[in-house]
C-alpha cells in the first residue's frame, strides 16, 4: 500500500525570484518479508518547472512468486502550482492469477471528476459508502507518496514530517498522519547515499472499506509503520527511500537498492 506525505495542502513558500527546481529521479526497489525477497519494481520521476509525471512497475519474486505470481503498474501525472503537485490523471492496474483490475481517475485541483474500476467490483453492503464529500481534496496514491517540503532550508529535515495527506485510490478514502521519528544516514548499492528523515506513518480510513476487515483493523492499530524520505535532487521533493510495516509474519520491507537521482537545468525560453 503507498504511504503518503502531504505535497497539495503546504508548500507555499517558493523564493520569489527563482522558478520552481526540476529533477529527475531512476529507482529500483526490492521488498522482502522476514528478510525473504518477495518483490522487485522500479519507479520514475520527472518534475519539471510546471508538471510532473511518475510511473512505476513491480511484481513478485523468489519464493512468493512460485506460490502466488503478481505484478502491477502505476503512474500519475500533474501540474505544479504554487510549488505544490496537483494530480490531474491517475493510472494503476495489478495481475494476479486470479483476475486482473485497472483503476482510472480524472481529477481537477483536488477533486476527483471521473474514476472506474474494471472489472466493476461488485457491491459489498457491508463496505462505507464514499461520499462526494470525500472525492474533494484529495491525493492519488502516486502522489501522495511524494512529500513537497515549502521553505528555502533543507528539506531532509523534521519538518518534513509534520503533515498529513488525504488518499483517494479509486475504491477507498483514507488519510495518512506523519510524525517526525529520527534522522538517519543510508547508501543506495547505486546513487543515493546520504541523510534520509524517517517519520512515523498513521493510517485512518474514512470510507470506500469494510471495517471487519482483517487486514483494515491491523493497519489502524499499527504505531510502528515507518518511511525514510530521501530528497530528488534539484527540488524540494522527497520520496520513500525505505517502508517497513510490521506484520504477523515478520518485518515487511521495501528498499530502494538503485537511487539515481538527478537536477535539470531550467527550460530556456526560445527567442527570435
Amino acid at each position: 500500500m503507498p504511504l503518503a506525505g502531504l505535497c497539495a495542502l503546504g508548500s507555499m513558500l517558493l523564493t520569489p525570484a527563482s522558478a520552481f527546481a526540476q529533477g529527475k529521479l531512476e529507482a529500483r526497489y526490492e521488498a522482502t518479508l522476514a528478510g525473504i525477497p518477495v518483490g522487485k519494481g522500479g519507479w520514475n520521476v520527472d518534475i519539471a518547472d510546471d508538471q510532473f509525471s511518475a510511473a512505476a512497475a513491480g511484481g513478485t519474486s523468489g519464493l512468493l512468486k512460485a506460490f502466488s505470481g503478481g505484478s502491477g503498474t502505476g503512474a500519475s501525472q500533474g501540474r505544479i502550482v504554487n510549488g505544490a503537485l496537483v494530480p490531474s490523471n491517475y493510472t494503476a492496474s495489478t495481475t494476479s492469477s486470479k483476475k486482473t483490475e485497472a483503476i482510472r481517475m480524472t481529477l481537477v485541483n483536488g477533486t476527483i471528476k471521473e474514476f472506474a474500476i474494471e472489472p466493476e467490483p461488485p457491491v459489498d453492503p457491508d463496505r462505507i459508502p464514499v461520499t462526494d464529500a470525500h472525492r474533494r481534496g484529495v491525493l492519488d496514491p502516486m502522489t501522495g507518496s511524494m512529500l513537497r517540503v515549502p521553505g528555502t532550508g533543507d528539506p531532509v529535515g523534521p519538518d518534513a514530517c509534520h503533515t498529513s495527506a488525504p488518499i483517494f485510490d479509486g475504491r477507498m478514502r483514507y488519510d495518512l498522519k506523519l510524525d517526525f521519528k529520527r534522522m538517519e544516514t543510508v547508501r543506495a548499492e547505486r546513487g543515493y547515499q546520504g541523510p534520509v528523515v524517517v517519520c512515523a506513518v498513521y493510517f485512518s480510513p474514512l470510507s470506500g472499506y469494510i471495517p471487519d476487515r482483517a487486514v483494515i483493523k491491523y493497519l489502524t492499530a499499527q504505531r510502528n509503520i515507518e518511511i525514510a524520505f530521501a530528497p530528488v535532487a534539484g527540488t524540494r521533493v522527497l520520496v520513500p527511500f525505505w517502508m517497513k510495516i510490521p506484520t504477523p509474519l515478520g518485518m515487511a520491507m521495501l528498499e530502494a537498492t538503485h537511487f539515481i537521482t538527478t537536477p535539470s537545468p531550467p527550460r530556456v525560453a526560445k527567442t527570435q
